[in-house]
């Protein structure tokens, strides 16, 4: 199963690591506890539109850009875990005979 929120921990994960900057510092700029943005990176924990909104200016980033990311992560998920139609026969699928 796909959790968004478990895909928009490891976006942020990666924006704050391919910037060299710490859990420390981004909580520290964003205003909220280190634990909770531990948690988030995690995927443990929902956050708010507010709450993401403070963690991307942390990270110099559009809510916008994270979000594109985000839903590109997603459409490979679904597109690697959806079905593969059976063929039987003349090239009909399973699914249409």
């Amino acid at each position: 199963m796909i959790l968004l929120r478990e895909e928009l921990g490891e976006v942020l994960r990666e924006a704050r690591t391919t910037q060299g900057r710490t859990l420390r510092q981004i909580s520290a700029d964003a205003s909220i506890s280190l634990g909770y943005l531990s948690e988030i990176e995690r995927g443990e924990k929902e956050a708010s539109s507010e709450l993401l909104s403070s963690v991307c200016v942390a990270l110099g980033m559009p809510l916008s850009e994270v979000l594109v990311e985000v839903a590109t992560r997603v459409s490979r998920a679904e597109n690697a875990s959806a079905p593969v139609p059976l063929r039987v026969g003349g090239g009909v699928s399973a699914s249409a005979a």
